[in-house]
């Protein structure tokens, strides 16, 4: 028998703690009659120890999202709170991994340096030493820290900027699209090692993907973006079992069902974007 869709309110998110809480989060470019509304309203919430994913078309604003969550944008208006205080800077218990770790990691310098950076002035060297050394070992990195990135697949230089986020150990760890630039296989591998981590440090997540079936297998929940201007079309409780894995899940008729859903609601939200635009 075919289950429903599950969708949760906004406020009536799994109990918990509110980690992240997104409240009329508003988003322009520009001033005056030339302004460009991204985002108009976005509402949310991310409870602690969630793995939430944020999908929708393109040019819904999924990385201006993410960037004023992370206190790297100002919005226009409305707030998001980190831990029960408004973001107006980067949070100290937040860490971000990019989608182009080419750029976030710095050449010149070796892994272990790389993943040392955010960890410099704030906690000893000993103590900075063994951090980076679980982060390596979590990431299947054990023993490579004395490589530069230039002498690493794409896989392996975005394993090291997970490893760098995961050795600050943050309460929240964000991710812009992180697999998108690795081929199909190294993509599956790193969908299951965020997973294993994740497990494994008890961390937040919420992340941003276009793939679909990406988000449904990754997630606890789906938040659905409407076509700029941007609010939250639907937000999706995803109840398949866990532990996850990449064939049997991906069997399930449930994740069918939820993946047809969001792929529904994604083309409906670019047709409503086409139109908007049309009628501007």
């Amino acid at each position: 028998m075919q289950q429903s869709i599950i969708e949760t309110r906004t406020g009536d998110a799994p109990a918990g703690e509110a980690v992240v809480e997104l409240v009329d989060l508003r988003k322009s470019y520009g001033t005056g009659p030339s302004a460009v509304q991204i985002l108009d309203g976005v509402n949310f919430e991310v409870r602690r120890g969630e793995f939430v994913c944020v999908v929708g078309p393109s040019g819904s604003g999924k990385t201006t999202l993410l960037k004023c969550i992370a206190g790297l944008l100002k919005p226009s208006g409305g707030r998001t709170d980190f831990e029960g205080q408004e973001v107006t800077e980067p949070p100290a218990k937040l860490a971000v991994v990019f989608q182009d770790y080419s750029r976030s990691l710095l050449p010149w310098m070796t892994v272990r340096a790389n993943i040392a950076l955010p960890l410099r002035n704030k906690f000893p060297k000993q103590e900075r030493q063994a951090r980076i050394d679980e982060a390596l070992e979590s990431v299947g990195l054990a023993g490579k820290g004395h490589l530069y990135p230039w002498q690493m697949s794409g896989g392996m230089q975005q394993r090291a900027a997970i490893a760098r986020g995961l050795a600050y150990q943050p309460d929240v760890l964000l991710m812009d699209e992180p697999f998108a630039a690795v081929d199909a296989q190294t993509r599956i591998d790193l969908e299951d090692l965020v997973l294993e981590v994740r497990d494994r440090y008890d961390t937040t997540v919420l992340f941003v993907t276009h793939d679909i079936d990406e988000a449904v297998y990754l997630a606890d929940r789906v938040i659905v973006l409407s076509g700029a201007p941007t609010t939250v079309s639907h937000n999706i409780t995803v109840d398949l079992p866990h532990p996850r894995h990449q064939v049997d899940t991906k069997r399930e008729p449930r994740f069918a069902e939820l993946r047809a859903f969001v792929f529904e609601q994604i083309q409906a939200a670019k047709s409503n974007t086409v139109r908007n635009r049309a009628d501007a």
